[in-house]
């Protein structure tokens, strides 16, 4: 068999392992992966579908697409992912370029509408969303150095914003069994850096073992040999427990980073978007963790123009941040979803008025990052080397501070003598700083 096969993945890290995993499945089929969706016979386009920017990323996406399938460079077009579950038979109906389309449930069967696509024959295929599989082998699409490692799929916290649960059903976790012989077997192939991912990191095992077992998990990554690094995204604040606090503190392996999506700071707001916790909590919450890891690195997003913030309320926002400085920081306009509870409520806040409000709360936090890059100067941090920048003429990687895609890079130079591999761990110390990304030397 010599058909090729493109893939191009969107949107977040956990649509990019369901990817990964039905790629070894094609692979597994007798069909040869290509990188370039030009080169390819038949493109798979693993949608996102959580927000309009996503949403028309993945449709621009398509299009494009759709035009090298004019020129005849490509056979056919599959859509997979949460924009295909999200919309399911809209798609062929405003998409004339789309041949087939996979609801998330369908994942596993993705060999036979390969098949059924070369020869011609559409299919819409709709499972329910809790066949979506969480266990499988993957070709890892990362470098060789780090992957992510799912925990589980599907989401409970019902935020009045989002369309995660309609779209990926209730949350379910992986056995801890599963997760860390995953594990271990990346680790094997090369893998220094874990990063643990799922809708709800620290909801891990309520469902399967009634009580968060994410702390029991990391212990029993921990004992992984050859293994560095281990990073923790998407983590809720009121599941942040003094037992996994204690885990970060004591286990060298676990980084001094956490992510927690906060989303706002007001009682009300957070109230109307269905967060669990307040103001008080999130602030309790930040302050054990600073206590307790004094070097850690917390990151967070916000919303920003939600229906029926004030003016007050922004401000209280923004005068949360100053408070806080989070050393990592992203913040969105508010996305009005259909078919989500926040889409009816009353107060619905002009675009114009919710970009400003991003805008000065991402201009905010330039300066509390550059006043972090300051203190970073003649000290030293581990990075772990990802390339050359024949441009700038130096090497750059990550530190412990930063996750791939969503944080910054580290820039460094070394001697002839002692050229960093990508992939290698080397020390750098920072003697600036270039828009918020440090420079350093190797030592």
């Amino acid at each position: 068999m010599n058909e090729k096969i493109g893939m191009v993945s969107l949107g977040c890290a956990k649509n990019q392992v369901d990817a990964e995993m039905m790629l070894f499945t094609l692979r597994q089929n007798g069909y040869q992966i290509v990188n370039d969706p030009a080169m390819a016979d038949v493109v798979i386009v693993n949608t996102c579908g959580f927000i309009e920017s996503a949403k028309q990323e993945s449709i621009n996406e398509i299009i494009e697409l759709g035009k090298l399938k004019n020129e005849g460079k490509i056979k056919g077009i599959i859509v997979t992912g949460c924009l295909a579950e999200r919309y399911q038979h809209m798609i062929k109906e405003e998409l004339y370029e789309v041949d087939s389309v996979l609801g998330i449930g369908a994942n596993e069967s993705i060999g036979e509408v390969v098949a059924k696509c070369l020869e011609g024959v559409s299919q819409e295929v709709y499972p329910d969303k809790l066949c979506c599989p969480l266990e499988g082998n993957r070709i890892q699409s990362t470098p060789r150095h780090y992957a992510y490692l799912k925990l589980g799929d599907g989401c409970d916290n019902r935020c009045t914003y989002c369309a995660i649960p309609m779209i990926r059903g209730k949350f379910r976790s992986r056995t801890m069994e599963a997760i860390v012989e995953e594990a271990k077997t990346l680790v094997h192939n090369g893998v220094r850096e874990l990063i643990l991912i799922a809708q709800d990191v620290t909801r891990y095992g309520m469902d399967l073992y009634h009580e968060y077992r994410l702390p029991s998990l990391l212990n029993e990554l921990c004992k992984i040999e050859n293994l560095h690094w281990i990073r923790l995204l998407y983590c809720y604040p009121d599941a942040v427990t003094d037992e996994l606090i204690d885990c970060m503190a004591t286990q060298e392996k676990i980084l001094p980073y956490i992510d927690l999506p906060l989303q706002h700071c007001n009682n009300r707001i957070l109230k109307k978007m269905n967060r669990r916790g307040n103001k008080q909590l999130m602030t309790e919450v930040i302050h054990k963790l600073r206590d307790r890891i004094p070097d850690i690195t917390i990151r967070t997003t916000f919303i920003c123009g939600f229906p029926g913030e004030t003016e007050e309320e922004f401000e209280e926002l923004s005068a949360f941040v100053q408070e806080i400085q989070f050393e990592r920081m992203g913040c969105f306009a508010y996305s009005r979803e259909e078919d989500t509870p926040a889409y009816d409520f009353p107060e619905q806040i002009d675009e114009e008025i919710k970009e400003k409000r991003a805008e000065i709360l991402m201009e905010q936090q330039m300066a509390i990052m550059e006043k972090y890059c300051q203190s970073l100067i003649g000290k030293t941090v581990e990075v772990v080397c990802e390339g050359f920048d024949r441009y700038a003429q130096c090497y750059f990687g990550r530190s412990r501070a930063d996750s791939p895609d969503v944080d910054g890079k580290v820039f460094f130079s070394a001697d002839e003598d002692n050229l960093p591999n990508i992939g290698e761990f080397v020390r750098v110390k920072i003697d600036d700083y270039i828009d918020c990304d440090p420079v350093g030397t190797v030592i």
